[in-house]
């Protein structure tokens, strides 16, 4: 049972990483039908952005303090690139065949990766536990207070983004523009304002995330945002990719999934099989969901624009 616990826990700090991110791509496709695959590099830019600002300012202030300095250093970074890369690889291919914005995400994906290689350096970056490290004790299972500040902050960031797109003007001009671009730009709405707002958004909660990942691992690098948005991708897909819910829980699930998943295979196996092949199960859920229910659990609620 206390396994079971620890599995828990850890899928969930995991879903929680994930369903951050997955937003960054179910906002942008219910806004302009596009899955922006370099989403996963704007993660990278965050976490080492923070990195570098942590290596600046290491001993200046407290530990919290310096996160909070750092995490906030690197949604700035990344809202600019994101909104930076929607404006010049993006824009100019809106009304283009769906496979050329499709194809550009990739380069740009790839783009981002080797610019960060050059900046950064290609090898992998220690980032420092900031937060206390002892850990409580529930039961038997252990979460770290790293762990614990994923799950505040997940919550905290979450509850925000819904308030925003629920009780805002540009949230209610995001929620017109993905209904009927053409409707919402009659009635007043800028669409391309609209579009840069949803990208920096976005940007924002992978720059979140990407600084928990590092702080989760420990580590970070060039190509640390490929995987992680990558499994997101699948969670938006899973939950309904348009739908925001969906995406949360989309993350969360699949993050349990792999938690729990690794874990009995790991028992089943003495250890063999385990953690290494954790990354399986992310894409036999893709796989899964495509097959049976292509639309998701949520099904999408973008209006159909053909």
């Amino acid at each position: 049972m206390d396994i079971l616990l620890q599995q828990i826990i850890n899928g969930l700090v995991l879903g929680s990483m994930y369903a951050l991110i997955a937003l960054g791509y179910t906002m942008v496709y219910g806004i302009i039908q596009l899955i922006n695959f370099a989403h996963g590099e704007v993660l990278m830019v965050g976490a080492l952005t923070a990195w570098s600002v942590i290596g600046a300012l290491q001993g200046t202030m407290p530990g919290w303090l310096l996160l909070l300095v750092a995490t906030l250093v690197a949604c700035v970074a990344a809202t600019v690139l994101n909104v930076l890369i929607e404006k010049v690889a993006y824009r100019p291919l809106r009304n283009a065949p769906k496979l050329a914005p499709l194809i550009t995400a990739l380069g740009m994906s790839i783009l981002l990766q080797a610019l960060a290689m050059m900046i950064w350096k290609p090898n992998v970056k220690s980032f420092p536990t900031l937060l206390p490290t002892d850990p409580f004790l529930i039961g038997e299972a252990v979460i770290t207070p790293t762990q614990v500040m994923i799950l505040v902050v997940t919550v905290i960031t979450l509850a925000v983004l819904m308030y925003i797109v629920h009780y805002t003007r540009i949230g209610r001009a995001m929620r017109a523009t993905a209904e009927n671009p053409a409707v919402a730009g009659l009635m007043g709405v800028k669409p391309d304002l609209v579009i840069s707002a949803t990208f920096a958004l976005g940007a924002v909660l992978a720059a979140i995330a990407g600084v928990m990942y590092a702080s989760n691992y420990g580590t970070a690098q060039h190509f640390m945002g490929f995987l992680p948005g990558l499994k997101a991708f699948t969670a938006a897909v899973f939950g309904g990719i348009g739908n925001l819910a969906g995406a949360m829980i989309g993350g969360i699930l699949l993050g349990l999934i792999e938690a729990i998943g690794s874990g009995y295979l790991g028992a089943l196996t003495g250890g063999f099989l385990g953690s290494h092949y954790v990354d399986i199960f992310a894409f036999i859920v893709l796989i899964v969901v495509l097959t049976l229910r292509p639309s998701g659990l949520l099904g999408e609620r973008v209006a159909d624009r053909a």
